[in-house]
């Protein structure tokens, strides 16, 4: 069951990111799909981000090459930022 786009959304919020969009890290993994929950929002308020935990299951799909990538960038891999565009909320 798809959710639905907002373009205002809040701390806490659970989300999935939309099917076809890639890590903005990443451009070549595609990340539709991963759940998660909303922890912040940064930027201008008429173009906000949105920093996502991804949730126990998003985690458990992890392979070792993508956690290993985010390390050498020193990235953090439980979280990722995303326009409201690429996400809609789970219910």
């Amino acid at each position: 069951m798809a959710g639905k786009t907002l373009s205002k959304l809040s701390a806490g919020t659970r989300i999935r990111i939309k099917e076809g969009t890639p890590l903005p890290e990443f451009a070549e993994i595609n990340c539709g799909g991963w759940t998660g929950e909303i922890m912040d929002q940064i930027g201008k308020k008429a173009s906000p981000r949105y920093v996502i935990q991804w949730d126990e299951e998003t985690v458990a799909q992890f392979d070792d090459e993508y956690v290993t990538q985010c390390e050498a960038r020193n990235l953090y891999h439980l979280m990722a930022c995303f326009e409201p565009d690429d996400l809609e909320t789970v219910e």
